[in-house]
């Protein structure tokens, strides 16, 4: 178990992370999960029961999706989605997970990408050197009605741009074209704009490791349209929900 925990730990932090849109609190609610697990007598041992365990973890410490004014980025249609696309469990496995039927999950899957066109059209900058997948991205977050303002592929690049066209999402990769990094640029980005960052990254495991200042919303090379959507709108959301 212990073994099969700690490869899982990286994915366990970037799921309670998107659902609850912070580092610190997603990874409290990991910690009374894996605290859960430990005290039960017959612990899941896989990836399927880690998450099952933490999505009670979820219920307990959210508040009451029904007494939520407004948008509700914790919502289970948002849950199910983000595991599905972000997480990629099959449908089945997210209604273990939920603790619903496979017919349900579909519905709130429906639920949630309609929420996608709902008032969440927004400008976007992209950070990323490689031009085939810059034009990849630029593609799928348009799709979703978003705004590309502008593109950077180096840290100084992406800072002046950014500065200049004030956009209100970032999507930024981690290793720049000149060798500087991407997760320095989105520090000084968003502590002057305030905005939401994504991370698309080859490696997101090696931000997942419960340092300080580790991002929220992670996207992993190579990534998938659908996974690209749901991570994307859950930033956004959150972002509303805190307005």
């Amino acid at each position: 178990m212990a073994d099969n925990l700690e490869r899982e730990l990286p994915y366990l932090r970037r799921y309670a992370r998107a659902v609850t849109g912070s580092s610190q609190r997603g990874d409290a609610i990991v910690e009374a999960a894996i605290s859960s697990l430990i005290a039960n007598e017959d612990p899941a041992d896989d990836r399927l029961g880690f998450f099952t365990n933490l999505e009670a973890a979820i219920r307990d410490a959210l508040p009451d999706p029904q007494a939520a004014a407004g948008l509700d980025p914790a919502s289970r249609s948002r849950r199910a989605l983000l595991l599905t696309s972000m997480e990629g469990f099959p449908v089945s496995d997210a209604a273990t997970i939920l603790g619903c039927g496979a017919e349900e999950v579909g519905e709130l899957m429906i639920e949630a990408e309609q929420e996608l066109t709902r008032s969440l059209q927004t400008s976007v900058f992209v950070m990323e050197d490689e031009p085939l997948v810059a034009a990849h991205i630029s593609q799928i977050v348009s799709e979703l009605g978003h705004d590309v303002v502008g593109q950077a592929v180096t840290r100084d690049q992406a800072v002046e741009r950014c500065r200049a066209l004030k956009p209100n999402l970032l999507l930024a990769d981690v290793q720049l074209a000149d060798g500087s990094s991407g997760a320095d640029a989105a520090a000084i980005i968003t502590e002057e704009l305030g905005i939401p960052v994504v991370f698309i990254t080859a490696y997101p495991q090696k931000l997942l490791m419960g340092r300080d200042g580790e991002p929220v919303y992670l996207i992993a090379k190579p990534f998938r349209p659908d996974m690209v959507k749901a991570v994307v709108s859950q930033a956004l959301i959150q972002k509303l929900a805190a307005q």
